[in-house]
């Protein structure tokens, strides 16, 4: 059932992304899933009182619903990575946008707190798993010079929908009720679908048909003697072949690339990112009840989380648009680490907040770094290892970011009902941002400096795969050990054209009668004396 390669997520070659054209509509699609992916598990929050009344559960039960979903979403990272790497990216995310939707239309018929957990959790959260991360797969092989500003561009989709899903929530809750909710937003979870047909992959079957054609046409051109011309042809054809059957064993389809771990690069990316989710989320969860305690009203405090998505949105795209300048964007990995050092800050600083206007300060800071975390976090990603093993390294990368998400958090909530001080949590969040950000940078320096001769995935694509190295080597190789076998100096295809052309003038001269063989030699004729492989064979017999 697996699909050529070009519609795997691991292609054969590296491809050109056009930067453009039909990239643009695989861009809208990635917006829309990244809006639903990480709205969604928060937008499902208004609904949790009614569910706590027709249930007879708390809070907490409740609550469950939104950290399974993002546990899905995070923790089956290497099974999506497998199944896009076996089967390609479109036809996970038809799978992914059915399941997600089927969730939560099932959910709607649900009589128990359990198999809320079953549906709503489970089913719809590994749906949108399966449709986030081929999203991501797909935004990389389009975009290659504008994959800072597409990315970012991407990125956004979180807090618009984020803004638009919750007060739609909210009216369905009112018109509907809970069920009546979860069936409707079970069927707009069904454009998930639609994105997914769009995310059309690069094809490369075609460019391969039309290099082989024009190297027929080439060939008939510049040797118009018939029954020669044939044998050049098949000579080229026979040699490519020969050159395919021995490049074969080396692209190895691998389900999961293990080894981006070598890959120093990754490893302290990969730590980073996890110091920095234990600390990242809790401010933003904890903003709420932390205002309503320093006396803010209830409509006040809610309206917080709204300055945070408001400028969240505009805060991603422009940092998008400066990771793509060109004296800018050798260092994204050192933006990455200010924008998480100026996210930590934000967070220190404003541990001491007591009044609404100080709150709302804090508000328009953290909407910016957060933004700014949010917009580069996966392009300094595909920056370190490439397209080619970009969808193995974010599968490993959101499985290790699940246990980050389900130890944070859930700490700094015990801590609170503990201390019953905010001032020590927003420390302690900062802090642990503010480490990750150092992490990255410094260790990311010490690394270029040790490896300042090897060549960057970004500038040198098939680095990230290292197949296009090793082939062109082989072929080199191959043709040395070929010409010397026959004698000839060369074998490449320019050479053979050269030599083919020649040996047409030869023979045209041999019929006009001013020439009657091969000139004498030492028993080996170069290419300039017009003489085919066949007569250099016997003359070496004799």
């Amino acid at each position: 059932m697996g699909r050529p390669d070009p519609e795997e997520g691991q292609l054969p070659a590296p491809v050109k992304p056009p930067d453009g054209g039909w990239g643009w509509i695989v861009l809208f699609g990635c917006f829309v899933i990244t809006g639903f992916s990480y709205a969604f598990p928060k937008a499902v929050s208004v609904y949790f009182k009614e569910l706590m009344k027709d249930f007879h559960v708390g809070y907490s039960d409740t609550a469950w619903i939104s950290s399974i979903m993002l546990a899905m979403l995070y923790g089956t990272g290497p099974v999506c990575s497998i199944m896009v790497n076996q089967f390609g990216c479109r036809p996970v995310m038809l799978i992914g946008g059915l399941l997600a939707s089927a969730g939560m239309i099932l959910a709607s018929f649900t009589t128990n707190i359990i198999e809320l957990y079953l549906t709503a959790g489970v089913l719809t959260g590994l749906g949108m798993a399966l449709n986030f991360q081929p999203s991501l797969i797909m935004l990389g092989t389009y975009f290659d010079k504008r994959r800072p500003l597409a990315n970012g561009l991407a990125a956004a989709g979180s807090p618009v929908f984020l803004s638009s899903l919750s007060p739609l929530g909210q009216v369905l809750l009112e018109k509907f009720g809970w069920r009546g909710g979860f069936l409707i937003m079970g069927g707009l979870l069904l454009n998930c679908c639609t994105c997914g047909a769009v995310m059309r992959p690069l094809d490369m079957g075609m460019k391969k048909k039309m290099g082989k054609a024009q190297d027929k046409y080439e060939a008939k051109e510049m040797l118009p003697i018939g029954g020669k011309s044939e044998e050049g042809i098949s000579t080229t054809d026979g040699t490519k072949k020969g050159k395919k059957a021995k490049k074969k064993p080396k692209k190895g389809k691998k389900l999961l690339d293990f080894s981006i771990f070598s890959n120093r690069g990754f490893i302290i990316y990969t730590i980073s990112k996890f110091i920095l989710v234990l600390g990242l989320f809790v401010p933003p969860i904890l903003l709420v009840n932390y205002a309503k305690d320093t006396g803010v009203p209830d409509t006040e405090a809610a309206f917080l989380l709204s300055i945070i998505g408001f400028i969240d949105i505009f805060a991603r795209p422009a940092c998008g648009m400066v990771a793509g300048l060109k004296w800018v964007r050798p260092h994204v990995a050192y933006l990455f680490s200010f924008s998480m050092l100026f996210n930590g800050l934000t967070d220190i600083c404003s541990a001491r907040a007591s009044n609404y206007t100080g709150l709302v300060i804090f508000c328009v800071f953290f909407g910016i770094s957060y933004g700014m975390v949010g917009a580069l976090q996966f392009e300094v990603l595909m920056a370190i290892v490439g397209s080619q093993k970009f969808s193995s390294a974010i599968g490993l990368v959101l499985l290790i970011e699940a246990f980050a998400v389900l130890i944070g958090p859930p700490s700094a909530g015990r801590l609170v009902d503990a201390l019953k001080n905010y001032e020590v949590i927003f420390y302690l969040a900062g802090s642990e941002v503010v480490l990750s950000a150092l992490f990255l940078g410094v260790a990311s320096y010490c690394c270029l400096n040790r490896g300042k001769k090897e060549p960057l995935p970004e500038n040198n694509p098939s680095a990230a795969g290292g197949s296009d190295t090793e082939e062109a080597e082989s072929d080199v190789q191959e043709a040395e050990e070929h010409s010397s076998d026959n004698h000839q100096p060369a074998h490449s295809t320019d050479n053979a054209v050269v030599v083919a052309n020649e040996e047409a003038n030869h023979v045209a001269e041999e019929q006009r009668g001013e020439g009657g063989g091969c000139p004498a030699g030492d028993g080996e004729v170069s290419a300039r004396d017009g003489c085919n492989a066949d007569q250099m064979v016997e003359r070496d017999s004799f």
